[in-house]
């Protein structure tokens, strides 16, 4: 294979074969889903950053950020409106986990950064080499996305809709940490406004499949206090 054709060929694999190890992550057990887990962390950031992008290409600059900060406040000000209803509908709820408060929030904000990463900086840009389109990229990375989150009901609907807006805003603005910042807002208002009941405490892939059976017990917990090999994988908002 001469060079040329590698470079053509060099998104689609890595793709593949980042996305492949995803959907290890969510769909196996522990021990080995931890090795799965690291190995795609590690797919994801070398290839990546292999790649020898600018920094506000990738979506790290912070004059960037500041200028899509108004996303931040609308999703915000979105968050609270359906807070408020849950309250009064009698649908909220605590924060699943024993990590203290602080711990849970901190850490569930990097593993929003991570997946935004993963999200816009792997697949997207990936997508937009291969497809030659924008429109087709945005949707593509979106359907990934929420793929990610089979079979939970929730969270399969709820990022295939950011996965998609999340796609659009990082082509005109170019900042991971709005976005990471608004992921981590929606994530939490879904964590305490869901119910349990369907949402299996942020679950996607076999740990929402297990989710109340004996061998739930053998699962990693939830992702949104960022256990590493939560079963909620990579690519998910939990």
């Amino acid at each position: 294979m001469s060079r040329a054709s590698y470079e053509r060929l060099r998104p689609v694999i890595e793709l593949t074969v980042g996305y492949s190890l995803i959907l290890l992550v969510i769909w196996t057990p522990n021990p080995i889903q931890r090795v799965f887990f690291w190995t795609a962390f590690a797919w994801i950031v070398v290839t990546t950053l292999a790649l020898r992008r600018a920094e506000d290409e990738l979506g790290f600059g912070i004059r960037r950020a500041r200028r899509a900060f108004w996303i931040a406040a609308a999703v915000l000000a979105t968050c609270l409106v359906v807070i408020g209803i849950a309250e009064v509908f009698g649908f909220l709820h605590p924060l699943f986990g024993p990590k203290p408060l602080p711990v849970h929030l901190w850490g569930y904000l990097l593993w929003a950064l991570f997946q935004q990463f993963a999200l816009q900086d792997f697949v997207l840009l990936r997508l937009l080499r291969i497809t030659g389109h924008p429109m087709s990229a945005v949707l593509s990375a979106g359907f990934l996305f929420a793929v990610a989150h089979l079979p939970n009901p929730v969270l399969t609907v709820a990022t295939l809709l950011w996965g998609i807006t999340a796609c659009f805003i990082f082509l005109r603005y170019r900042s991971l940490y709005v976005l990471a910042i608004a992921h981590w807002m929606l994530g939490l208002c879904i964590a305490v406004t869901a119910p349990n009941a369907i949402n299996h405490h942020m679950r996607v892939g076999l740990g929402y499949v297990r989710y109340g059976t004996p061998k739930d017990s053998n699962l990693a917990a939830p992702a949104l206090p960022n256990t590493p090999g939560a079963q909620s994988g990579i690519g998910g908002t939990q």
